[in-house]
């Protein structure tokens, strides 16, 4: 069995040859961004141009870079050279790419982003002084796009699995907790509650078996970042889930994946065999007595599959509904036994978070809101990405200094944060900071850190009737307050949109959403009320407009809107 110094020495090797020898390095963008944008063709095209031309370079697939804006990306090292990005990259522009600079040294700047590394690019900026990084602190993040997510070394060469050796060889389990405790981390899946307080409950709970559960199920709208950690760098999470296992003496752990996301599902398993090879994940890791296992659960397209009672009935080969609680997880979790779940993003920190200590990261951020988000923006934004970015940050410096603000000259009106659930924030309130505490006091939620930016074309009661619409079609119908509710509010929308408003549909709406608030079982149907209240808080004139004018002001709403419901036995 490999200790983790012949570990490291055999990663340090590896990528000294790749990122010094005497071939070029050729990177490319392959994650979901990078695909949809042609990264894979990109690709095939390198892969005939270099054999064409008899060029020798190592060709690796990366993750995405955030910069989703730019995809898809390809970045060339060359000896003595330093490391340049060339933005949207297509399949034709391959040949001149490689003659003029892989041959010839001569890069076009107008499709050059930027550099790093020694040496400079007349008339280029360094990658990190770009407007969308140079504000960004990358942690969890920190190797997305620049390591081979298939080549556990090369996560080894960049201090990968350093935190765990620390965890166990130098701290007891209690004193990983405390560390985590320590740094303020609270969890990145939307209730941002306490990360070591919740491994805490798990440790003070007997039992032989504990379960460590991980929740990638992410079907929020506008959300990808933990899609995008999978497919950018799965061994992160990999490494804090055994740290986490560690803590809290559990010995198994599930990484809960939805269906269709290829690309996630497919780098993690690689992940978890190379993990297993390596003597990482196992009986007896790496000589230390513990022994924790993973493995890959998936589950169908299921939104409600995301909460963590759920969760855990999906895993047990049920249909994905909520739980009565108590019992809480930690005392009857999976198959009846203690379990903890987080988030991939919560994960994700606790590597660097071990290796570097609890008190630096809580030296990142504001008030009780310790480290960095990880922020997906799209919609109406300049630069639309995947971007982290340290607490206490106000959103009008999010949007407008990294996002570029709202293109083509018009004005924002609102931003849709913390997924569907999550509601509206007007435009005018933007000054507010990325903290759990005043996102919520302004009738907000980060949540898993999708933001959809929307400009003074879109019409709030379009947007209330299509969140609604996707919370009606995901209840999975378990509580009549939410399998009912949400359809009744979706009735009584389609009706303001069209225009056909009935005498007291707003009071109506009102006493749906208390009962729904009040009754239901999870926050499905508990926040389902929040894309009503929230829209009509702040944009009362647009649903005024359509109920007591017969119009809509943007004249987003000219036609009947049909949206498919199904019925829930």
């Amino acid at each position: 069995m490999a200790t983790y110094a012949e570990l490291k020495a055999k990663a340090d090797e590896r990528w000294q040859t790749l990122a010094h020898g005497d071939r070029a390095w050729v990177r490319v963008g392959t994650a979901i961004c990078g695909k949809a944008a042609g990264a894979s063709l990109v690709v095939e095209s390198l892969k005939a141009e270099l054999s064409r031309r008899g060029v020798q370079a190592h060709l690796s697939e990366v993750g995405c870079l955030g910069l989703c804006y730019a995809e898809p990306i390809v970045d060339i090292l060359k000896p003595g050279k330093p490391r340049v990005f060339f933005k949207n990259v297509t399949p034709d522009q391959v040949p001149e790419l490689v003659e003029s600079y892989l041959i010839h040294d001569n890069p076009k700047n107008d499709s050059v982003l930027g550099y790093l590394g020694e040496g400079s690019l007349d008339g280029v900026s360094p990658l990190d002084q770009l407007s969308t990084m140079k504000k960004q602190i990358r942690i969890a993040l920190r190797n997305a796009g620049h390591i081979d997510p298939l080549d556990i070394y090369q996560y080894i060469a960049n201090g990968g699995y350093a935190g765990l050796n620390k965890a166990l060889f130098e701290l007891k389990p209690q004193q990983v907790a405390e560390e985590v405790t320590k740094s303020g981390l609270r969890g990145r899946g939307g209730a941002a509650f306490p990360t070591g307080t919740k491994w805490s409950f798990l440790a003070r709970t007997p039992g032989t078996t504990k379960y460590m559960l991980c929740n990638c199920e992410e079907g929020d709208p506008g959300a990808y970042n933990d899609k995008g950690i999978l497919e950018s760098d799965p061994h992160t999470l990999i490494e804090g889930m055994i740290i986490g296992g560690y803590a809290t003496e559990s010995n198994y752990g599930y990484i809960f994946i939805r269906h269709g996301h290829e690309g996630p599902i497919e780098r993690t398993e690689k992940a978890l065999e190379q993990a297993y090879e390596a003597g990482l994940l196992g009986q007896n890791i790496l000589g230390s007595g513990f022994s924790f296992d993973i493995e890959v659960s998936l589950t169908g397209d299921s939104y409600v599959s995301g909460e963590e009672t759920a969760l855990m009935e999906s895993i047990e080969g049920k249909r994905a509904m909520p739980r009565y609680r108590p019992p809480f997880p930690a005392q009857s979790g999976l198959w009846g036994k203690p379990s903890n779940i987080n988030n991939v993003k919560t994960l994700a920190y606790v590597p660097e978070i071990i290796t570097r200590g609890g008190d630096w990261f809580a030296g990142i951020g504001v008030g009780r809101s310790k480290g960095t988000v990880i922020l997906c923006l799209s919609g109406n934004i300049t630069y639309p990405g995947m971007y982290e970015i340290p607490m206490g940050m106000t959103l009008r410096q999010v949007l407008e200094d990294v996002g570029g603000g709202v293109p083509n000259g018009k004005k924002l009106k609102l931003l849709q944060t913390g997924g569907p659930l999550g509601g509206v924030l007007s435009g005018d309130k933007i000054d507010i900071a990325l903290d759990f505490e005043q996102m919520a006091q302004a009738g907000a939620i980060l949540g898993s850190g999708g933001i959809i930016v929307a400009d003074e074309d879109t019409c709030a009661v379009d947007m209330a009737r299509v969140l609604v619409a996707f919370c009606q079609f995901e209840s999975c119908g378990k509580c009549f307050p939410c399998r009912l509710g949400m359809t009744h509010l979706l009735e009584v929308l389609e009706r303001i949109s069209n225009c056909q408003t009935r005498p007291g549909d707003m009071e109506l709406m009102q006493g749906i959403g208390r009962s729904m608030t009040l009754g239901s079982l999870c926050g499905h149907g508990q926040l389902g009320f929040n894309p009503v209240q929230s829209a009509f808080r702040y944009f009362a004139e647009d649903f005024e407009a359509h109920m007591k004018k017969g119009r809509c002001l943007t004249g987003q709403c000219t036609g009947l809107h049909i949206t498919p419901t199904r019925t829930r036995p």
